[in-house]
Formats: C-alpha cells, sequence, structure tokens
C-alpha cells in the first residue's frame, strides 16, 4: 500500500492499520510514541476538513481574530499570545526568562519583580489561567506557574507585563495552578507537585520519607502572598475549582510516597483530594495550623482523615482536573486508566458530612480509549479528552455516559479524530468558563516527527485548531510551536481591554520615578546626570528620532544606571535604548520609563543607540557615553 497516496481509500485503510498498531503497542506504556500516519495524509485531511467547516478559520489582512489565545512558553519560561484562529503569535511575554528584546530580567523594574528569584534566568512555565469574576473571564491577570524554581507569577492584561511573582515557601516545583472562579479570583491555588521533608534544611536522611509531604497552595491574588498551604498524601498534579466557591480539586498521583518508578505505581488506585474551602479559612482563623521553616506562612494538615479534605479513589495515576461549564461535575482523567472518573460537585456537601462514601461521589467512569490525559467542553454538554497513546481526541457526552453507568444502553462517544502526536492538553474557546460557547478546540500536541520540515534531532512540538461547531470535529491548522508550550487558555477579545499607551506614574515604575524625585528630577521633562560618589544616574527622555541627552561622561568601575522616559504619544512608537558592548538594552514603550544599571567596565567612548525602530531616521537616534580612566 502506498502510505502517500491522497487516495480516500487509503486513508480509510491506513487507520484500520492505525487501529491494529496501537492495538500492539500501547501495552508497552506511557513512553510509547507511535506515528503511522504520514505527514501528507494529515495535509490531505485538514485540507478537506478546512473546505467544510462551520466557522470561517482564515483571517484575511485587515481583519482581526475572534479570540485571544494565552500560551505557556514551556522550558523558555515565558507566556505567548496568540490570535485564534488565525493561530498567528501576536506577543510574547517574557515571566521566568531573560529577555534582551525587552530588557526583562535586565531592567531595574523586571529585577524588582522577581525580587528574591531575580539571580535565576531560567523557567519551566506550565499552566497560564486568567483571573475571573462569577465564573467569567474578567481580563485583568493571568497567572502561570514555574514547575522548574517553585513560583507563580501574574501577568498584568492591560500592558502584557508580568507585575508580580512569588517564590512559594515550603513547597516544591508548583505545576497544576487555577484561579477561584466564584464570586471573584480572590485566590490562585496550585500544587506543590514533588515531596520533600517539611522542614527542609539538610538534616533530613534520604531513606527516612515519614517527614516528606506535597502541599496545596493557596495565594492571595491581588497581593500575591501566601493565604495558607494544605499538607496531603501523595503527590499532587493538576487542580480545579469549582462555581460555586465551595471546593477545590487536585488529582494525586503516588500514594504510596515511593521515591522511585516501581514504588509509585504498585497501588491499584491513587486519589482526588477535595478542598473544603471554608473549612481551611476557619482553620486559619482559628489558628489550627503550623509554620515551618522559619516563615509565617500558616500550613493546614490536609492528609488523610482530616476534616479539611476528601479522599476519592480513582484509578491509578490520574493527570488532569477538569469542571464542566455548567458547574455539575470534575473530570478527573485517568493516564494510565482508558477511563475518566466523573465527580458529582453536589454530592460533595454529602461526603464532608460523612453521608455518603468517597467513591460515591463519582457517577461515572467511562472508557475512553488509551492514556486519557485532559478534557475540554463545549456549551452543548459534550466534553473532549486527549488520548495521548491513542493520538487522539475523543468526544463524548456527558448525561450519556452517566446513563450508561446507570444501566441504560446509550452509547456515550460521539467521535474520535487522529491528531500528531501524542496530545497533552487541549482547550476549547472560553471552556474553562460560564461562557464556553463551543466554537473551537486547540490539542498541543508533544510530537511532530514528519509533519515539518526536518530542522534537526530537537524537532517542534504541533498545535492543532479543531472546528467543534459542528457534529463532527474537523481539523483546520496546524502550526510548529517552540519549545513545549504545555498549556493554553482561549478568551473572547472582548474580554480584553489592552492599553495602547503606558499610563503616566504608572505603578510598574513606581520605584524608578521615586528615586528621580528623590534626586530632583522630572522623568517627564528633565534630561540630568546625578553623580552619587561611585554611583552615576542618568535621566533623559526619548522621542523619535532623538534621545534628550546625546553624551554623557562616568569614571572607569562607576555603577550607571541609565532611565529613559518614552514622551511619544503615538500607538506603537516603541524605543530601545542599547549601550554598546556593555551588555545593556532594553524596550520603552510609549509614555513608559524604564532603567537599568551596569558597571562601566572599559574606558573610552561608547555609542548608545536605540535598537527598536522608530523612526526614518532611527539609524541617527544615538548618543555617546564616555569612560575616564
Amino acid at each position: 500500500m502506498n502510505k502517500d497516496s491522497d487516495s480516500s481509500n487509503n486513508i480509510s485503510l491506513e487507520n484500520e492499520d492505525r487501529r491494529k498498531f496501537f492495538g500492539k503497542t500501547a501495552l508497552i506504556g506511557a513512553g510509547a510514541v507511535a506515528a503511522p500516519m504520514t505527514a501528507t495524509m494529515f495535509a490531505t485531511m485538514a485540507k478537506a476538513n478546512a473546505s467544510e467547516v462551520e466557522n470561517s478559520a482564515t483571517v484575511h489582512p485587515g481583519e482581526l481574530d475572534e479570540y485571544y489565545g494565552f500560551w505557556s512558553g514551556g522550558q523558555s519560561g515565558e507566556v505567548r499570545i496568540l490570535g485564534i484562529p488565525s493561530m498567528r503569535e501576536l506577543m510574547r511575554i517574557p515571566v521566568f526568562n531573560t529577555d534582551s528584546a525587552t530588557g526583562w530580567g535586565l531592567t531595574n523594574e523586571s529585577k524588582r519583580i522577581k525580587g528574591d528569584s531575580a539571580h535565576l534566568h531560567t523557567g519551566d512555565s506550565h499552566h497560564p489561567h486568567m483571573s475571573m469574576t462569577d465564573g467569567q473571564y474578567d481580563g485583568k491577570y493571568v497567572f502561570i506557574n514555574d514547575k522548574a524554581n517553585t513560583r507563580v507569577a501574574r501577568i498584568r492584561c492591560d500592558i502584557m507585563k508580568c507585575d508580580k511573582m512569588l517564590t512559594v515557601p515550603n513547597a516544591y516545583a508548583i505545576h497544576g495552578l487555577r484561579v477561584q472562579k466564584v464570586p471573584y479570583t480572590k485566590y490562585v491555588i496550585c500544587n506543590g507537585e514533588f515531596e520533600v521533608p517539611i522542614v527542609n534544611d539538610g538534616k533530613s536522611s534520604l531513606n527516612d520519607v515519614s517527614t516528606y509531604r506535597s502541599l496545596y497552595n493557596v495565594i492571595n491574588a491581588e497581593t500575591m502572598e501566601m493565604a495558607f498551604q494544605v499538607e496531603v498524601d501523595g503527590n499532587l498534579d493538576n487542580t480545579d475549582a469549582d462555581f460555586d466557591g465551595k471546593y477545590f480539586a487536585s488529582t494525586c498521583y503516588n500514594s504510596e510516597m515511593g521515591m522511585n518508578l516501581g514504588d509509585m505505581i504498585s497501588s491499584e488506585r491513587d486519589h482526588v483530594v477535595i478542598f473544603n474551602l471554608a473549612r481551611c479559612e476557619a482553620a486559619v482563623k482559628a489558628g489550627k495550623f503550623k509554620t515551618y521553616n522559619g516563615n509565617n506562612v500558616p500550613v493546614l494538615n490536609g492528609r488523610k482523615g482530616s476534616e479539611l479534605t476528601r479522599y476519592i479513589p480513582v484509578p491509578k495515576s490520574p493527570h488532569g482536573m477538569n469542571t464542566s461549564p455548567d458547574g455539575k461535575y470534575f473530570v478527573a482523567n485517568g493516564k494510565l486508566s482508558p477511563t475518566v472518573s466523573i465527580i458529582s460537585i453536589e454530592k460533595l456537601d454529602d461526603l464532608f458530612a460523612d453521608k455518603i462514601k468517597p467513591r460515591d461521589a463519582i457517577v461515572a467512569e467511562p472508557e475512553l480509549g488509551l492514556g486519557p490525559l485532559h478534557t475540554a467542553f463545549d456549551n452543548r454538554g459534550n466534553a473532549y479528552t486527549t488520548l495521548f497513546l491513542d493520538s487522539q481526541i475523543a468526544k463524548w457526552n456527558i448525561q450519556d455516559a452517566i446513563d450508561a453507568h446507570n444501566g441504560k444502553k446509550v452509547n456515550y462517544l460521539r467521535q474520535k479524530l487522529d491528531v500528531h502526536y501524542q496530545p497533552g492538553h487541549n482547550h476549547t474557546s472560553q471552556g474553562e468558563t460560564r461562557d464556553t460557547d463551543g466554537k473551537w478546540l486547540v490539542v498541543l500536541c508533544k510530537f511532530s516527527k514528519d509533519r515539518f520540515l526536518p530542522v534537526g534531532p530537537l524537532r517542534p512540538e504541533n498545535d492543532q485548531l479543531i472546528d467543534i461547531s459542528g457534529d463532527e470535529m474537523k481539523l483546520v491548522h496546524d502550526g510548529p510551536t517552540y519549545a513545549e508550550p504545555h498549556d493554553c487558555i482561549i478568551v473572547h477579545r472582548s474580554k480584553l481591554k489592552p492599553l495602547k499607551l503606558w499610563p503616566r506614574n504608572d505603578p510598574f515604575f513606581n520605584e524608578t520615578i521615586a528615586q528621580a524625585k528623590k534626586d530632583g528630577v522630572d522623568v517627564y521633562t528633565q534630561n540630568k546626570v546625578i553623580r552619587d560618589g561611585n554611583k552615576v544616574r542618568v535621566y533623559m527622555t526619548s522621542i523619535a528620532p532623538t534621545f534628550g541627552m546625546t553624551e554623557f561622561k562616568v569614571k572607569l568601575g562607576d555603577e550607571v544606571t541609565v532611565v529613559v522616559t518614552n514622551l511619544d504619544q503615538v500607538e506603537d512608537v516603541t524605543h530601545g535604548f542599547c549601550m554598546t558592548n556593555h551588555g545593556v538594552q532594553m524596550e520603552i514603550g510609549p509614555q513608559a520609563t524604564s532603567s537599568l544599571t551596569f558597571i562601566a567596565n572599559k574606558p573610552g567612548v561608547h555609542w548608545y543607540y536605540c535598537n527598536w525602530f522608530c523612526h526614518a531616521l532611527h539609524m541617527e537616534m544615538r548618543g555617546r557615553m564616555l569612560v575616564e580612566a
């Protein structure tokens, strides 16, 4: 059989062979990576689907996308903004990384925001999620976690810049992250995935793991300070909140508290941990907590038997945790089981009142396929689950799955669609909110193999856009992404109102302007050099195509702080400041103030210039620094 043939017969036969192939290889385990469909076949299917889609996936010149997509940047440590349905990358927001284009991680403003982790230049960003009011995106903040360095950051959506960052104490490796949905995002909730000694002072043993804990972390969304933490048994994975403001839920693997793979998968079941918010807040208020490691963060006991939590047994190593938009169910995805577990949120009151047993809260466990990881939802009662080992999306109906569990002869599976390859997270448009609209589904695939031009051993991942507005899912677009964009959300453009110009005296550069006032400088009107021993502060304005100061002198070894205020009031006229041969560069948006500090360690004349194109005479926008020996 010619696998590169575009005929429909060959595609049908290939799909049939594909199922047989997976039947033989799936038992190899979660490490299996299979790719029986060719790039040519995927291209043929996508073209056919594109001509039949209910939605238009084409955004013509002069038109705007209907949705913002917020993507995590994976190992790059950033967050990316895509337009949907065009899937065009619009912006990269540096967060946990260092970015030479904007000066993030180099400027004084960004270092203050990064705080005690300013010395870290790497991150592993996983789960971007937007703040909500009454279960709807409010366009105020996007929160993102750093698994690599146990941090959580906040992005202001009016300027699309990170404005707060917290290193989470006591916990280790922040993974799953979501927000409180109702009545508003008072809390950001996130998991400390890896277990460590609760007092982690180097005095513990590698052999005695009795003091090892994972921590559930609850953060004040406005102050970005810890509210409280909850000790649990096992390793927390993904989390979500209900639409009543009462319960948080988290998948939890490694109930054995094993330190290696064999020990971690020896039991038949793990758990979903349910956290009772009112009881947790009451325990904090009553002082029923401990503190550890020299900080004042309340740590509550949520281990098995606690009044604060309930542990619902589910199949081994559950992964994704997703709340249905009608607020009725938590869905825990099986990973090592072909099933997902549907938990009735309505029954949780009885569970905490000890009127029912934990497994009684599960109303169905439909079998979907191999390797279910994450579930998304439309507005018609359907769910969409990624099947990692099958390289498919399974569309299924929630109520039918519950009816089948109760003995009715109904088929809850609606469709399975091949994706390319090994899908992880998936998200529907507005799908985490009450406003889910059932138009689009994005699936983030971990491998691309033969889909794109070869670029060496390191390959891109593959993000795919699927039209779900009709009865059938239809693949309409795919595109390469770098590095591993772990997760995303899709927000309607009406929810966001980004600024075109920076507000004067924005809190983002409060400290810089405060220092200028101490120096007697108005950053919006004055250009001035302040000398304070071997510390020199250079204040200059910029307006295309000139800097307000075209020369200044310092001494060899001086600590030099350059403060630039962009006076342009024209949208999109961004300036840059680059001091040659000193590793100094930053971006200054219209009406913004930005500063950067460096050591003048090279004697002689050094040019600085605007490195963001701003004017026809952009090349002439420059000045000199003389470093006197």
